[in-house]
């Protein structure tokens, strides 16, 4: 029979050597995951050379090519307004009508006041017929004749006068009934049920969305590069591909205080969901010269670390470990930037910077 104290210190052996080889297995796995993680687990990307030809963006402002505002001609209160902001409108549609009612009065009075003159006109080319035939019987005077043929011209004149009176008056009438010039879209309404037009009033704005362009204000240098539809690149706010315009256009008065000059750019007709006022950002060539071009330093955007006003890369060196070395970047092109200060070409950096920072 073994003894308690026998027992109890062949226990205590075996106790010590199993937390002795847990310990080594526990930093054999530790060392084993810090290499690993050091030498496969982090991916890389070299610095690489890259043209970049010399090129600026600019702000810009989606406008409509037709816009229109409408306005009242006449006073009048609004009885009927089918249409709201956003409508999808057709040529000839009604958009705002006005009370027309005096206007419609005017007009009956007006035809009848028309009528009126017609028959006193052809009353006087009767009378002056039949003056015409009694002077050449010799029964009545010259003078007479004369008479005559004044009160027929003169009832011509009121005529014209009446007919043209009244077509005025139709004419004024139709002021009161407002209509979509084109197919379009409603930009906005004024007014509302029950107001009162006058003239000059703004009642509402209709724009055509299948002609829609870019306008931007471009420095006089930009002016004068040589440049067509394909050399521009117009990026519009919420998309993430940038587009190309149709047809580009430069005005020919330059703005004395800030010495641009303004550029429209035809967008194309399919697009859909452009508004007039979106923002926009437009990229120029600013050189006719190819040989302008140079070759720049390029990294992925993925390897760029910004922590607070630090910009910087991890460089991983001969020996597999990454070390921190502040950039200073330039322009992005795609998913690639251009590195001004920092890096050599051939130099490798880490594409996952928190894995690189965790290695030591």
């Amino acid at each position: 029979m073994f003894s308690p104290f026998l027992f109890s210190r062949l226990f205590s052996r075996i106790l010590a050597a199993a937390l002795l080889a847990a310990s080594s297995l526990s930093a054999a796995a530790a060392d084993s995951a810090t290499k690993t993680t050091s030498s496969t687990a982090l991916a890389t990307a070299p610095v690489t050379l890259g043209q970049h030809a010399e090129r600026a963006r600019f702000d810009g402002v989606v406008e409509a090519v037709r816009q229109t505002v409408m306005a009242a001609q006449v006073q009048g209160a609004v009885v009927a307004l089918p249409v709201q902001a956003g409508d999808k409108v057709r040529a000839g549609q009604i958009l705002v009508r006005l009370d027309a009612r005096a206007a419609e009065q005017a007009a009956t009075a007006g035809a009848a006041q028309a009528q009126a003159a017609q028959a006193a006109r052809d009353a006087a080319a009767r009378e002056y017929e039949r003056q015409q035939q009694l002077f050449s019987k010799h029964y009545i005077s010259q003078a007479a004749l004369d008479r005559a043929e004044a009160q027929y011209k003169a009832a011509q004149a009121q005529t014209s006068a009446q007919l043209a009176s009244a077509d005025a008056a139709r004419t004024q009438s139709g002021f009161y009934v407002i209509q979509a010039p084109y197919d379009g879209v409603v930009a906005n309404v004024n007014v509302t049920l029950g107001d009162m037009a006058m003239p000059g009033r703004l009642l509402l704005t209709v724009y055509d969305p299948a002609a829609l362009r870019v306008r931007v204000m471009a420095p006089e240098s930009a002016a004068s590069v040589a440049m067509l539809p394909r050399d521009v690149a117009i990026r519009l706010a919420g998309e993430s591909e940038s587009l190309q315009p149709t047809k580009l256009q430069w005005l020919p008065a330059t703005d004395p205080d800030t010495h641009t000059r303004e550029l429209r750019l035809m967008l194309p007709a399919e697009l859909k969901g452009v508004r007039p006022g979106q923002f926009a950002r437009v990229e120029l060539p600013m050189s006719n010269n190819d040989n302008t071009s140079h070759q720049r330093l390029y990294v992925p955007m993925s390897a760029v670390v910004r922590r607070a006003e630090l910009t910087a890369v991890y460089v991983v060196g001969q020996d597999g470990k990454p070390l921190l070395r502040q950039v200073r970047l330039g322009a992005v092109m795609g998913d690639q930037v251009n590195v001004l200060t920092g890096v050599d070409v051939g130099e490798r950096v880490a594409l996952d910077p928190q894995a690189a920072a965790r290695v030591r």
